[in-house]
């Protein structure tokens, strides 16, 4: 598959840290028996190949992570994504998460799984576009949840030491350590955001993909927004 040119726009700016985008595809797949980086997309590719070329219409760089071989050789074909191998011990999201902000240090590390085969670039443009804060995490959320996996994690000083405190410390849960940080959740489009892990699941998902649209905050939706301050500690930085 050709890789599109990247879409010149005002999301990435000069006067914050530069954007990159994280996929992860390091799972094992066994509620869906197979490989689910490799199932066939309905746009044409894998999904594999189709989230590495829909992060790449952002314009910025993009890392792989994952421990599959056969991943990592995929995106090194593509020429311009960093295929990252995953060593021992594979831990789950918050030490991948670890790992990629000791790799890619003072960087707005876009964070995606593999597995949200309905993904829309218009989803992805309002989380970059809502991710203005650069003293908090912007995780997605589907109106009833996080949906962590999705979202920005600024890979600053102070949040580094903060997560290699608490990977050191033997925590795993990637929303414990969110609830612990200054935190502004992203509301988005929940079809589009849908993490899919059962071969039932895939259809219904597959055949949202060219349906969803971009979801924005509406007055219902801020009393949510209202009742994750208790979950997710809101800091608006520094004073000026």
């Amino acid at each position: 598959m050709d890789v599109p040119e990247p879409l010149r726009q005002p999301l990435l700016q000069a006067d914050v840290a530069p954007l990159r985008c994280c996929l992860l595809s390091g799972g094992e797949s066994r509620r869906m028996g197979r490989d689910k980086a490799l199932l066939p997309h309905p746009e044409g590719g894998i999904w594999l190949e189709r989230s590495l070329l829909l992060l790449a219409e952002l314009g910025a760089p993009i890392t792989l992570l994952s421990r599959h071989r056969e991943h990592l050789a995929i995106a090194d074909q593509l020429g311009v994504i960093t295929p990252l191998a995953e060593p021992p011990p594979w831990e789950g999201p918050l030490l991948a998460l670890h790992r990629l902000m000791q790799r890619h240090p003072n960087e707005r590390l876009l964070l995606c799984p593999v597995d949200m085969p309905a993904l829309t670039r218009e989803a992805l443009h309002t989380l970059v576009a809502a991710a203005i804060d650069p003293f908090a995490l912007h995780p997605a959320h589907d109106g009833q949840r996080l949906q962590p996996l999705l979202g920005i994690y600024p890979s600053s000083t102070q949040i580094r030491e903060h997560l290699n405190a608490a990977i050191g410390g033997g925590e795993r849960r990637l929303q414990t350590w969110i609830a612990s940080q200054p935190c502004k959740p992203v509301l988005l489009n929940p079809q589009a955001i849908r993490n899919v892990n059962r071969p039932e699941e895939v259809q219904r998902a597959t055949s949202s993909t060219r349906s969803c649209r971009a979801t924005s905050p509406n007055t219902c939706q801020r009393d949510w927004l209202r009742r994750m301050e208790k979950r997710c500690r809101l800091d608006p930085g520094p004073p000026p």
